[in-house]
C-alpha cells in the first residue's frame, strides 16, 4: 500500500525527470540509486518513528513488488543510507513537491467551492529539528523567559492549503529567524485566478494585499482592530467599500476593499468583533453573511499543519536529520507525504460520494502504512 500511494502520486518516471533535472542521477550503479533514495524521504515521513534499515525495508520490498520482483535492493548499512541521502539533497524533493502539489478539490466536491471561487488559505507553522550547531545555525531558535533559548532549532514552513481537501499545494521553507510575513511573499506571487485567499490578521497589510491581488486571485482576510480604513460607501448588506493607504507613503495609491463587520453570537456577554477585508465587491456575488461563514474555512490549514505533524510526523517528534540540507530534505519529504495520502483520501471520498472532511485522516496513514508486499502473497 504504502510504495502504491507514494508511486501513483509521484511516477516513478517523473523522479528520475526531476533527479536528472537537478544533476542528481548517480554516475555509476549503486546500491541505493537516487530514484529509490527519492522515495526514501518521502517514506521516512510515512514511518517517522522508524529506523533508516526499517524504512528501507518497507519501500524496498514495494519497490520489488511493482516491478513484478524484476528489480531487487539488497539492504545496506545505516551509513551507507545516510551517505545516499546527503548525494541527494533536499532540492530534487523540493522539485517534486513543486511538479506534482496543486489543488485536488473538485466542483462536485464539497467545501471547495464559493461562489465559483476555490477556497484555499494561507498561514505558517514551525517544525523542530535535531540540536546540532550546523541547525542551530542555519534555522536559529525562539527565545525563551529570562533571556535563555529554546531546546530545539526550529525551521519555518509558510503553506498553502485548498481548505475543501486539506491537500498542502505550496510551501516555502525557511529559518526561524524569517517571518511568515517575509515568507509569504514569495507563496503570494504563485496564486491564480479562480481562487479566493483566507487568511489571518497577521498577514494583513498594504504590501501584502498588494502583491496578492496582482495575480488576480480573490482575497478574504481578517483586519487588524487598530486598522481604520477610509469609509466610500455602505452597501445594501450593511457591509461598506473602503480605501486602504500606504501610512508611510502618502504618495502610494489607495486600494479599494469591501469591509465586513461582524460578531459570533456564543453566548458572551462580549463577543469578539470580527472585520474583513475582501476583494469581492459586489454583494450580489457574494453577501456579507457568506464571506463571514466562509472564513471560519481558514482554520482548515490549522488542521492540516495538525495532521502533519502530530499524526504523521508524531507528537513530540524532532525531526532526525542533523544538517540543514537533510533536515530540509526531511521537510520535504512531510510535504510530499501529506500530499500523497490527502490525494488517496480525496479520490476515496469523491468515488464514495462523501465529504473529504468526513474521511480520517488517521485512518488513511494507518492504511497507507500498510505493506502486502511480500513475495509471493498474490501474483505481481
Amino acid at each position: 500500500m504504502s510504495v502504491g500511494v507514494l508511486t501513483r502520486v509521484f511516477p516513478p518516471a517523473l523522479v528520475d525527470e526531476v533527479i536528472a533535472e537537478a544533476g542528481r542521477t548517480e554516475q555509476r550503479n549503486r546500491a541505493l540509486p537516487a530514484r529509490v533514495m527519492a522515495y526514501f524521504a518521502i517514506g521516512m515521513a510515512l514511518f517517522s518513528e522508524g529506523s533508516y534499515e526499517d524504512v528501507l525495508s518497507q519501500l524496498t520490498d514495494g519497490l520489488s513488488w511493482t516491478s513484478g520482483w524484476e528489480q531487487s535492493y539488497t539492504a545496506p548499512s545505516k551509513s551507507a543510507i545516510f551517505q545516499a541521502r546527503a548525494r541527494l539533497g533536499s532540492e530534487p524533493l523540493a522539485a517534486l513537491f513543486a511538479r506534482v502539489a496543486k489543488p485536488i478539490g473538485t466542483p462536485q466536491t464539497a467545501g471547495v467551492y464559493l461562489a465559483g471561487r476555490r477556497l484555499v488559505a494561507i498561514d505558517g507553522t514551525c517544525l523542530d529539528v535535531a540540536d546540532t550547531p550546523g541547525n542551530d545555525e542555519h534555522f536559529g531558535r525562539p527565545g525563551v523567559n529570562k533571556g535563555e533559548k529554546s531546546a530545539f532549532p526550529q525551521a519555518r514552513v509558510v503553506a498553502l492549503a485548498e481548505c475543501g481537501t486539506h491537500a498542502i499545494f505550496d510551501a516555502v521553507v525557511g529559518p526561524y529567524t524569517s517571518s511568515e510575513a517575509a515568507l509569504a511573499v514569495e507563496l503570494l506571487g504563485r496564486l491564480q485566478p479562480g481562487m479566493l485567499l483566507l487568511a489571518d490578521r497577521g498577514f494583513t497589510s498594504y504590501a501584502l494585499w498588494s502583491k496578492a491581488i496582482t495575480t488576480g486571485a480573490d482575497l478574504l482576510w481578517r483586519a487588524k482592530t487598530g486598522l481604520r480604513p477610509e469609509h466610500v460607501q455602505t452597501l445594501d448588506d450593511q457591509s461598506y467599500l473602503a480605501r486602504i493607504r500606504l501610512s508611510t507613503d502618502k504618495t502610494a495609491e489607495p486600494i479599494t476593499v469591501r469591509v465586513i463587520d461582524y460578531t459570533v453570537d456564543d453566548g458572551r456577554d462580549n463577543p469578539e468583533p470580527y472585520r474583513l477585508f475582501t476583494t469581492i465587491l459586489n454583494p450580489a456575488v457574494v453577501s456579507a453573511t457568506e464571506l463571514a461563514a466562509a472564513y471560519v474555512q481558514r482554520w482548515e490549514i490549522e488542521l492540516a499543519f495538525d495532521e502533519l505533524k502530530t499524526h504523521q510526523r508524531g507528537p513530540r517528534t524532532v525531526l532526525r536529520s542533523k544538517s540543514p540540507e537533510l533536515a530540509l530534505q526531511e521537510i520535504w519529504g512531510h510535504l510530499c507525504c501529506h500530499y500523497a495520502i490527502r490525494s488517496l483520501m480525496a479520490q476515496a471520498a469523491l468515488h464514495a460520494g462523501h465529504d473529504p472532511d468526513r474521511v480520517s485522516f488517521v485512518a488513511a496513514l494507518r492504511i497507507t502504512r500498510q505493506t502486502v508486499a511480500h513475495q509471493g502473497a498474490f501474483p505481481p
